[in-house]
């Protein structure tokens, strides 16, 4: 991240603090994991972090379940046999929740490929780049 702290996206703001055990659970809805989460993803700066994360991870997987020309019902279909959740964790009650907004991401198709872009916000890309230096 480049330019001065006024200028830093509040989701990555080190002066809000991330809570102990904040971490975001990815889970393969397909079952092949029984109820235990395929990963673990620890190291977000706040708990904004950690549900911008899991909200792109949830609609990038959505996505990728859809076909064309599908109706939502079809889109969530797959999504449920298929697909993958996230699940914040240690956040409480400010935690993001895929429930919330499911159903209107399978309604509408994402056009913005933004609102996919989770590894862009994955903490663990931070760590590979301290890795490589």
């Amino acid at each position: 991240m480049s330019g001065s702290d006024e200028d830093e996206d509040p989701i990555f703001s080190e002066a809000i603090s991330a809570p102990a055990g904040l971490a975001v659970r990815i889970l393969d809805l397909s079952g092949a994991n029984g109820s235990d989460p395929v990963e673990v993803v620890r190291g977000f700066r706040s708990v904004a972090h950690a549900n911008a994360f899991a909200r792109r991870y949830v609609r990038d997987s959505l996505e990728r379940c859809r076909t064309g020309g599908a109706n939502p019902e079809t889109v969530l279909e797959a999504w449920f046999a298929y697909g993958e959740d996230a699940e914040v964790v240690g956040a409480g009650d400010d935690a993001w929740r895929s429930a919330a907004e499911l159903h209107a991401f399978a309604e509408h198709r994402s056009e913005d490929a933004e609102e996919r872009n989770w590894r862009v916000l994955d903490p663990r890309r931070e760590e590979d780049d301290e890795e490589e230096e």
